[in-house]
């Protein structure tokens, strides 16, 4: 069991923490569309970026354990992952958008279809492109 986790903990954790900001995500959109009356793209922007400053600290720390260290390598890091969400954020309102106002799908189920396809491509672009591996790391 210990070597099945060891070989698979990059992703265990990664859908733990999504799970977890799944739910930052979920709730605070729930708390600003339904008891704030915030409209639903306003929602979902607020509630993606909660979300995203939440991944950022469960991603770098424990889930891809990043070893980036000084200003510089930090916001570097940073950035790239913020460009990412950032992404990820326009694809989670252009789902919500046409689903929404073009297909008339409940804005609460649609939620939780484009949250399946940011979920793959957050996972992508992060071990892609923000915390990648130096050459001297990979084994």
């Amino acid at each position: 069991m210990a070597a099945l986790y060891q070989k698979y903990r990059e992703i265990i954790l990664y859908g733990v923490f999504g799970v977890l900001t799944t739910v930052v995500n979920w709730g605070g959109y729930w708390f600003l569309a339904d008891i704030a009356h915030v409209p639903y793209l306003a929602s979902t922007v607020i509630a993606q970026v909660l979300a995203i400053l939440f991944a950022y600290l469960t991603n770098r720390k424990w889930v891809f354990e990043s070893k980036a260290k000084g200003t510089k390598e930090v916001l570097g890091e940073m950035l790239r992952f913020f460009s990412a969400r950032g992404v990820s954020l326009l694809l989670d309102l252009g789902c919500m958008y046409a689903g929404v106002d073009l297909l008339h799908i409940n804005d609460k189920l649609m939620k939780l279809l484009a949250n399946v396809v940011v979920v793959i491509a957050n996972y992508a672009l992060s071990k892609l492109f923000v915390f990648r591996k130096k050459k001297t790391e990979r084994v």
